[in-house]
């Protein structure tokens, strides 16, 4: 074979042209014929039994071309690039074809290149860093957690209120006429907690055991076609109203909840956890720009076909990820109000985002001179194996060295630019920040009312939304 020319084009793209020789083109043609002539019927002879040039010239000479040259074509192109030492990404095209009276084969290609990165500011970069202070009123807000969830349940004999749990049995009709999904019997409803359609708890409140009541309300334009926007009524019957009793906090709750023998290591604890997940986001926040300023100090044209194959790869990880938990993704996909082409979409910028940090990574350890040594691998492999529980060697099985050695290195470059980078005072805010509490405060003072409700209100809000038909379809179900 021979490379006839390799020419620049635009977008970080070349064509490249190849002539492939008549002996090779003749063998890729008797290749094809042994393969396709199974399938063909020719007046005379036995079905696949006819000889070549009988089909030629039957059918033309050039019968056979179109899958010689696709036999042909990548043997081809991974000669020109092993030949010109080119760095390619992507699949190549065939863009044009031409055969010469004596069965010389000329195939043009059209590929990707990877890209040459032109750095910008990568060292002594500068952002903010501000891990916020962990208050009293955040220790709490979790210690209200704890309690709520291990609350007790007891019935009381009054109208119930929010936050009280309403044991009720209800029918819904439209026009007067049941609708599925819309009946339960004994369902545990938790007044304030946005589970059902908005309107319908609140119209619940204030009824208490035994109680029965037409709840009117009209559902949202958005939920399902055949009630959206429809008004309708429920038929409800109060069983039973109970209402969440909160443990005391003191020492023997610490004791019950965790593995701390009083209420005031339980909330030192809290303190430094919730320290070490505000440092924490603070530092990946601190990297996020360091890193965002760095990809957009350099130059650089990411072609088309790469950020193509990025996404072929997202898109694997994802089915897989979604397949392995049990689920279908195009159903998945479906649920969340979206479909596999939407999907792929709407995850270009994240793909080309990637794609552009990984190119600044590489070019910054070749500027640099990064090198990874064979015991930055055996310790990867190591970390690795202790990760996953799995022995080294059957991690090496999994992963290659050449695949860890790029990692290795651009995780090193990584290092090098955040190690080189500044932290930038914090703009202080016009309000004056809370004073920081000791743990021993929050001991010695119970939370203030505004406080509690506050974080009560929060959890509310955070509870999980559901339609009213598709609760009730589920509780009788389970039933």
């Amino acid at each position: 074979m021979k490379v006839n020319g390799v020419n620049p084009k635009e977008k970080s793209t070349i064509e490249v042209i190849v002539e492939v020789p008549a002996a090779a083109f003749e063998a890729a043609l008797e290749q094809s014929y042994r393969k396709n002539r199974g399938g063909l019927l020719i007046p005379g002879f036995r079905k696949g039994k006819a000889p070549r040039k009988i089909i030629e010239r039957m059918y033309g000479n050039s019968f056979f071309f179109e899958d010689a040259i696709n036999i042909v074509a990548p043997d081809a192109f991974e000669y020109a690039v092993k030949e010109k030492d080119l760095k390619t990404v992507g699949r190549p095209s065939v863009e044009d074809v031409d055969v010469s009276d004596d069965k010389v084969l000329t195939l043009t290609f059209t590929t990707a290149l990877y890209p040459e990165v032109t750095l910008g500011t990568y060292k002594g970069l500068s952002a903010e860093k501000n891990a916020e202070a962990v208050k009293k009123a955040d220790i709490d807000a979790e210690l209200l957690a704890l309690q709520k969830r291990n609350a007790r349940i007891q019935p009381v004999k009054r109208k119930a209120k929010k936050g009280d749990t309403a044991v009720i049995d209800f029918e819904g009709f439209l026009d007067g006429v049941p609708f599925d999904g819309g009946k339960a019997d004994g369902f545990d409803l938790v007044l304030g907690s946005g589970s059902f359609v908005p309107g319908f708890e609140d119209q619940v409140i204030g009824m208490k055991a035994g109680d029965e009541k037409a709840v009117k309300i009209t559902f949202p334009v958005d939920y399902a076609a055949d009630l959206a926007g429809k008004d309708v009524v429920f038929q409800v019957t109060c069983q039973e109203v109970k209402e969440q009793v909160l443990p005391e906090l003191d020492d023997e709750f610490a004791k019950d909840v965790s593995e701390f023998d009083t209420l005031k290591e339980l909330q030192e604890d809290i303190k430094t956890r919730l320290t070490a997940e505000r440092t924490k986001k603070a530092d990946d926040a601190f990297e996020e720009a360091i890193m965002k300023q760095a990809v957009e100090s350099m130059t650089v044209e990411v072609p088309a076909a790469m950020v193509e194959q990025t996404l072929d790869g997202m898109m694997q990880d994802f089915h897989y990820s979604i397949s392995s938990q049990g689920m279908d993704p195009a159903q998945y996909l479906q649920m969340m109000g979206m479909n596999v082409e939407g999907f792929r979409e709407g995850s270009r910028s994240t793909a080309l985002a990637r794609l552009k940090t990984s190119l600044l990574l590489e070019a910054v350890a070749a500027a640099e001179k990064i090198a990874v040594v064979e015991a930055d691998i055996e310790a990867e492999y190591a970390r690795l194996a202790e990760q996953y529980g799995q022995a080294v060697e059957r991690i090496k099985k999994m992963v290659s060295a050449e695949d860890l050695t790029g990692d290795i290195m651009r995780r090193k470059a990584s290092e090098l630019i955040f190690g080189s980078a500044k932290t930038k005072a914090a703009k202080k805010s016009a309000k004056t920040d809370e004073a920081e509490a000791p743990a021993e405060a929050a001991e010695e003072k119970p939370a203030k009312k505004p406080a509690a409700k506050k974080a009560a209100k929060t959890e509310a809000e955070v509870t999980e939304k559901k339609p009213v038909a598709k609760t009730t379809k589920a509780k009788k179900e389970t039933e």
